[in-house]
């Protein structure tokens, strides 16, 4: 009895420690959409962990990434046109030919990031941080010219 006990415990713990993590209940639905579809407009996805995502291609425009983690993400040739990013985690994420017109990048951490190609009209850029990233041919710059 004893020995059937610890066999069913040690099943369970392992069920439990192979089942994936999930994001946050409340962002669940619209990160397996994004995904799925490659798709999210104007979804809501504050908090969301994405980081190490494959996000290429992928339409986010007028999203609400407020304070997602978007670590390592891949964003190339990403539409987030109008998208929140306010305080969201970029660091060594790569952001190349990736549209960001009128998105809010305030407080965003964009250290170690490489933006390549990427437009950037309208969008507003308080205290971004940037320290080590690469960024070719996009209009943010420090004090200069791009």
């Amino acid at each position: 009895m004893k020995r059937i006990f610890l066999t069913a415990a040690a099943i369970l713990s392992t069920l439990s420690l192979a089942a994936p993590l999930s994001v946050k209940a409340e962002n669940s639905a619209p990160v397996r959409r994004l995904l799925e579809t490659r798709e999210c407009f104007g979804c809501n996805l504050t908090g969301a962990n994405l980081k190490g995502a494959h996000l290429i291609g992928v339409d986010l425009r007028n999203a609400n990434l407020k304070g997602a983690n978007l670590e390592g993400a891949n964003l190339e040739g990403a539409d987030l046109t109008g998208a929140n990013l306010k305080s969201a985690n970029l660091t060594k994420a790569f952001v190349s030919d990736t549209m960001l017109n009128n998105a809010n990048l305030t407080n965003v951490n964009l250290s170690n990031s490489r933006l390549y190609n990427s437009d950037v009209d309208g969008a507003v850029m308080a205290n971004i941080d940037l320290s080590g990233a690469d960024v070719f041919n996009t209009a943010i710059s420090i004090g200069g010219e791009y």
